[in-house]
């Protein structure tokens, strides 16, 4: 297994010889508008989005067998993946709407995941997500996650824009995955709350899977983040547990 972190929760898995690319945000530095709205806490509220430059080239990212976009919010399914992506590629989504809306974009071969989505031998299961806590869910939507098994590899489970619920811990109590990639960058909006992980949530995860390699990434490339690579690494140094929790710059990539 082979991940790379590619740019905020953009990845690429290479997975029992197949290739996933995750929630593709491919646009050039600075192509957006700001996100609205963006908590005060958030050090770059007021700037253009991605916030930083692809680390690699395009080309390179979307040499995928598969694509798998958890949700269609803009820093994860963005207008440059719906030009660039290849239209037959297949892409696997949480739900028949979001299917229906990428059907829409000119896509071709789209699938809802499962619970027992089978892709080239590999196991998929979608998982379960609140993309924040309180009255904010109610604006941020469905979300989901995803469970990659095979017998060849190392259980690996993506949680997606997801706070640290119990909906999280059953996932991995359900799995007992060996490779967890959280989100984690704290983002929040002004109206209040997180919208994904915060260095505690990641804490968390790592008390309920001690043994695991936890990854943590959706950080520092979209305006409304509040918790930057080098706090959460400090905060983990403090914990004691920077052998199990990993922090990658934007390119860096793992091999399990």
């Amino acid at each position: 297994m082979k991940i790379q972190q590619i740019r905020n929760a953009t990845l690429m898995v290479e997975y029992a010889g197949k290739k996933f690319l995750i929630d593709p945000m491919l646009a050039e530095k600075g192509a957006y508008p700001p996100m609205p709205n963006p908590a005060s806490s958030a050090p770059q509220g007021d700037q253009l989005f991605p916030l930083v430059s692809l680390p690699v080239g395009v080309n390179h990212i979307i040499q995928a067998d598969a694509v798998i976009v958890t949700h269609l919010h803009p820093d994860h399914w963005d207008d440059a993946a719906k030009e660039i992506l290849p239209k037959e590629i297949k892409l696997f989504t949480q739900n028949e709407e979001d299917a229906n809306t990428i059907r829409n974009d000119g896509f071709g071969n789209v699938e809802v995941l499962q619970e027992d989505t089978i892709f080239e031998g590999i196991q998929l299961t979608k998982t379960k997500g609140e993309h924040g806590r309180g009255e904010i869910l109610k604006l941020a939507g469905h979300v989901c996650g995803v469970v990659f098994k095979h017998s060849s590899e190392k259980t690996l489970y993506i949680a997606g824009d997801t706070v640290w619920y119990d909906g999280v811990e059953e996932e991995i109590d359900r799995h007992k995955p060996e490779i967890i990639i959280v989100n984690a960058g704290d983002n929040q909006f002004s109206q209040g709350g997180s919208l994904v992980m915060g260095k505690e949530d990641v804490y968390q995860v790592n008390q309920a899977a001690p043994q695991a390699k936890i990854i943590a990434v959706h950080m520092e490339a979209v305006n409304h983040w509040t918790l930057s690579r080098d706090e959460l690494k400090r905060f983990m140094n403090e914990k004691g547990i920077t052998s199990n929790v990993f922090v990658p710059d934007d390119g860096e990539s793992y091999l399990y």
